[in-house]
């Protein structure tokens, strides 16, 4: 007894070093990746504040050098910059608003078994994930619409993606049991009373998970403001910040065949500028991430299997 007692306990002791050996290497090599993921923003923002020539030489690496507020200064006191925040809380607003809820109704009516031609329709959207008409085709329609050239265009344009749908379906397969459906139909509930006043309060993990992906692509939206405005009262952010960079870009290359310390002078403008665009486009839709984390981590990992 006393034999078998030993070895268990030293199976015991053997095993939870392993376990604490597993823990330690895993804890390592996540600890690795977040510093490999984090550094380069954290040397942007760094770097922002940094004079370039420091940044160039490489010897700003974890700290500040020649602090200066030059980046920011050029890109806040241009007035486009409040234009294209205004229009782009706008657009990021609406979209989402309206894509959240879409898409919510979306994913619950292709859920329900009952929907007639449910394969048929989701079969319908999957295709579109993988062909489309290309940029003229759609450009023609959008005008035929007379939606070019609207805020409008620029609130509906990317509401609805498939692949939110097809998460949306599958969260409410495995969260919102038939039982339920049935037995608030028993009580005299119809399907939008059901849908709002049930399937929405219990899909709040989901919900997160869409506006954080809906709103991420508002914020970003470059391409299809570039292609479908013209007037500039109506640009995004994104458009402002690109122009603002072009602009000291193009008059630091002018200034090169003139006077070379000029030259000089605007090419570590423009160094610094780049990062203060980046820093002052990126920095708002990161400071909403941490609301939703919680809510983001489980409305993925929900409807990811079954059972």
């Amino acid at each position: 007894m006393t034999t078998q007692g030993s070895l268990s306990r030293k199976k015991k002791k053997f095993r939870f070093t392993q376990d604490t050996v597993f823990d330690i290497v895993v804890a390592a090599a996540l600890l690795l990746i977040i510093v490999i993921m984090a550094y380069p923003i954290y040397f942007v923002f760094v770097a922002s504040f940094s004079d370039p020539a420091y940044v160039n030489n490489g010897s700003m690496l974890l700290w500040p050098k020649g602090f200066t507020l030059l980046g920011y200064q050029k890109v806040f006191e241009d007035a486009r910059i409040w234009i294209g925040y205004g229009n782009t809380l706008i657009y990021t607003a609406g979209g989402t608003a309206l894509g959240t809820l879409v898409t919510m109704m979306a994913g619950y009516a292709l859920s329900r078994k009952d929907l007639p031609f449910r394969n048929t329709l989701m079969g319908y959207f999957v295709f579109t994930m993988y062909f489309g008409g290309g940029l003229i085709p759609f450009y023609m329609v959008i005008k035929k619409l007379q939606l070019t050239n609207t805020r409008t265009l620029m609130v509906i344009i990317s509401a609805v993606a498939v692949y939110n749908i097809i998460i949306t379906r599958s969260f409410m397969e495995s969260n919102i049991p038939e039982e339920l459906r049935d037995a608030a139909r028993v009580d005299g509930c119809g399907n939008g009373r059901f849908f709002f006043r049930i399937v929405m309060p219990l899909s709040k993990a989901i919900m997160a998970v869409l506006v954080l992906y809906i709103a991420v692509t508002y914020w970003d939206s470059y391409f299809n403001p570039m292609i479908f405005l013209t007037d500039r009262s109506k640009y995004p952010l994104a458009l402002y910040l690109r122009e603002i960079l072009l602009t000291a870009a193009t008059g630091a290359a002018n200034s090169m065949t003139t006077d070379a310390d000029a030259a000089r002078k605007l090419q570590t403008m423009v160094q610094v500028i780049k990062y203060g665009v980046i820093v002052v486009s990126t920095l708002p839709i990161i400071c909403v991430y941490p609301f939703l984390q919680k809510y983001f981590v489980k409305g993925v990992m929900i409807g990811s299997i079954k059972g």
